[in-house]
């Protein structure tokens, strides 16, 4: 029986890995902090949450990793874990730059201790280019990252790819673009976004309140950007791979676009200039070529019935 364990199990890809890997054939064990402040809505919304072991384990503490690694001998590690909002990151620097550097360092460290053989994929962001000096993006792109989210996970990602030339040990990294479902995170845009628009609907609340909504993002569908993940696990060479859609477009036409299906009127929107970031990226977008030709990925998702089909769901959960 195949082993693998996931980081951040109880978050969005944390939730659509455990499924698939489960239907794979592999045993799941995924790692919480602790039992006490576990939020499982994803894995019981997908129906897995028996199925898996949860087990906790701080990844600051490099001996619990040595620990469970002994104990389950895994043939892979998904670390999905991290302190992942970028504006979280401005008012918390320091917390998000030591969790998300020292808690990669310590699982590659563990398996280059315990087994060299266990397969490593780390979750890396494309928050890492910031300033972009040509677009679309590439996985030869320089990094010039602009919050201290994007920072520790350029570092976080340095640390992956030395650690593979170092030791030899199969490291991937997946540098995912913004990817929704409906189990994204309350605090990120498109989730935020469709849930305060259906509140408006719904008589709930008056306005929403927005910062610079002129820049452009990537979007795509999480559960098929999770199938590049264990794709990248499976070649028989460790490399990094873009995950991404190939187009950006504007979170305004975005904002417009669900409040025209939710009929709603556009003077709802209301721009709160302390909404802004200190540092924004105005646009970014990047190419899939590598993750198509060498994983044989197949990604053609129309991000307008993404859209619509997020909406629906939403909608359908809401009481």
């Amino acid at each position: 029986m195949k082993t693998a364990i996931i980081t951040g199990v109880t978050g969005q890809d944390g939730a659509y890995l455990s499924l698939l890997l489960l239907n794979k054939g592999y045993t799941v064990i995924g790692l919480t902090r602790s039992y006490n402040s576990i939020n499982s809505f994803g894995l019981e919304y997908l129906k897995v949450r028996d199925k898996i072991l949860l087990e906790e384990c701080d990844l600051t503490d490099i001996s619990q990793i040595i620990k469970i690694l002994k104990k389950y001998n895994p043939i892979e590690v998904y670390n999905l874990s991290a302190q992942s909002s970028v504006s979280n990151s401005f008012n918390q620097p320091i917390g998000t730059v030591q969790y998300n550097i020292i808690s990669v360092l310590n699982q590659l460290e563990a398996i280059k201790l315990v087994d060299k053989t266990i397969k490593f994929y780390q979750a890396s962001s494309s928050e890492m280019y910031g300033m972009v000096n040509q677009l679309p993006i590439t996985e030869e792109s320089v990094l010039h990252p602009l919050s201290p989210y994007a920072i520790s996970k350029a570092a976080a990602h340095w640390l992956c790819v030395n650690y593979r030339e170092s030791y030899g040990l199969f490291i991937c990294c997946g540098i995912l673009f913004n990817h929704e479902s409906y189990l994204r995170s309350d605090n990120f845009f498109l989730k935020k976004i469709i849930k305060q628009a259906i509140n408006i609907k719904m008589g709930r609340q008056k306005e929403l309140k927005v910062g610079n909504i002129d820049i452009k993002r990537d979007f795509g569908y999480a559960p098929k950007y999770v199938e590049a993940m264990y794709l990248m696990m499976q070649h028989e060479l460790a490399s990094d791979y873009l995950i991404c859609s190939g187009k950006s477009r504007t979170l305004r036409s975005i904002i417009e676009k669900v409040f025209a299906y939710l009929d709603i009127s556009f003077d709802k929107i209301v721009i709160d200039p302390r909404l802004y970031r200190p540092t924004d990226i105005e646009d970014i977008y990047g190419s899939n070529l590598k993750a198509k030709q060498t994983l044989n990925w197949d990604y053609d998702g129309d991000f307008e019935l993404i859209l619509e089909g997020l909406i629906n769901e939403e909608r359908k959960n809401t009481l």
